[in-house]
């Protein structure tokens, strides 16, 4: 049996981008949450749709423009129909959507917090040595990627940098710099454990 434990780790945002919007109620800057509702305009033949954002203290309204003068042939009847039903997982990919959020707001407020689903792939290596670690992320973190690896492994950033430079821990891609950025979908972290003595509960910690 083979000495390296392949596991992949499915990690998702848990809470939203919030654009930092200067509220005409309150009379400040503050963070919008997203209501998880869209509005569509329908005039003739074009469409304007739009994602509602609260604002966290006075629950003042903004929308957040996803089509603006669309023509109704150009969207899809099946995304039509889901934007019209406030679509759940559709409202959740444009509120994570931060690129587009910047380009309307400029400042947004992002969130670490995740969660990992963790699945061994294979056959579990029992007096495994190694690790080889697959990175699964369909929407963007704003998470670090020494971060993440120090939280789920139980094990310090330092560490893991002092793993990195005896060539003990390897990244695919970008190396050691893939550290300080953020997570990435399909990133390949391999750990040789095997002279550790706490490698045991590391690999533990690893699949869960």
């Amino acid at each position: 049996m083979s000495s390296v434990l392949r596991i992949h780790w499915t990690i998702a945002p848990e809470i939203a981008p919030r654009p930092l919007i200067n509220c005409n109620r309150c009379g400040f800057v503050k963070a919008y949450r997203c209501s998880g509702k869209f509005r569509v305009n329908a005039n003739g033949k074009r469409i304007d749709v739009w994602l509602i954002y609260r604002c966290v203290d006075c629950d003042n309204s903004w929308n957040f423009g996803i089509f603006e003068r669309c023509n109704r042939r150009d969207i899809a009847p099946a995304l039509l129909a889901a934007l019209e039903s406030n679509d759940p997982a559709l409202a959740q990919r444009h509120a994570f959507d931060v690129v587009a959020l910047r380009s309307q707001v400029g400042r947004v407020e992002e969130f670490s917090d995740v969660v990992v689903q963790k699945q061994v792939v294979g056959d579990g290596a029992e007096g495994g040595t190694a690790l080889e670690l697959r990175l699964g992320l369909e929407i963007p973190v704003s998470l670090r990627l020494d971060r993440l690896l120090a939280t789920e492994l139980g094990i310090s950033r330092s560490r893991l940098q002092a793993l990195e430079e005896l060539q003990l821990l390897v990244i695919d891609p970008d190396g050691a710099r893939a550290l300080r950025k953020h997570a990435r979908d399909g990133t390949i972290i391999r750990i040789d454990l095997a002279g550790e003595a706490d490698r045991h509960a590391v690999i533990s910690a690893a699949g869960g």
